[in-house]
């Protein structure tokens, strides 16, 4: 992994941010995602209704124009958000089902989900993901909380070597055919250190 660029910093998005450039945001979710102008688009609504979420939190990456590459400025490159989860969420009720009882019971409450981290494939491999994710999870919550697709990806590699482990594998959500990995983390993050603080029982 190369070093993270020292004009890319990270920056809170305030929900208001966000709504005014959700756009730009998930034109960044497309290309990292590999998904086609329709499926963006269709992922519009569902972003402006998660700002408004108890529990939001946004933050961007902003490279500066180096000289010679164009209009000076920042450019957003990467962004993550997230929310508390709450029952009658599509994702928590399809969490909830995936998991056994007392897993459910551990790691649900007060959870706070990573919805989305993205970072666009020209800043990839910059260190940029980490430092979105510490930044993004820095909440007053007992627990976080994701989806991955479950193959040997970047991303997931990234929430292995973060302490992430495993709540449930080769889960399908509706209307995707890739299976996923639903992962959890205790706050506040730490090292993976051998610790059984984020051990799934």
């Amino acid at each position: 992994m190369t070093g993270t660029r020292p004009d890319t910093r990270i920056l809170e998005l305030p929900p208001q941010w966000m709504r005014e450039n959700m756009h730009a945001v998930l034109a960044i979710y497309g290309a990292a995602m590999g998904y086609d102008s329709g499926v963006v688009a269709g992922r519009y609504g569902y972003a402006i209704q998660h700002t408004e979420r108890p529990g939001f939190r946004a933050v961007g990456a902003f490279a500066q124009a180096r000289e010679g590459d164009g209009p000076a400025g920042e450019q957003l490159v990467g962004f993550g958000y997230g929310y508390l989860i709450a029952p009658g969420q599509w994702w928590h009720d399809q969490v909830r089902a995936a998991l056994d009882r007392r897993t459910a019971k551990k790691w649900l409450p007060g959870a706070f989900e990573v919805c989305e981290l993205h970072v666009d494939p020209g800043s990839q491999s910059q260190g940029l993901g980490r430092r979105l994710l510490h930044a993004l999870v820095d909440v007053p919550h007992p627990v976080a909380l994701l989806s991955t697709p479950d193959a040997d990806t970047k991303a997931f590699r990234l929430y292995q070597a973060d302490g992430f482990v495993d709540l449930a594998r080769n889960y399908h959500f509706p209307g995707d055919s890739r299976p996923f990995a639903i992962l959890g983390i205790k706050l506040p993050m730490h090292p993976r250190d051998g610790s059984p603080e984020n051990s799934r029982a």
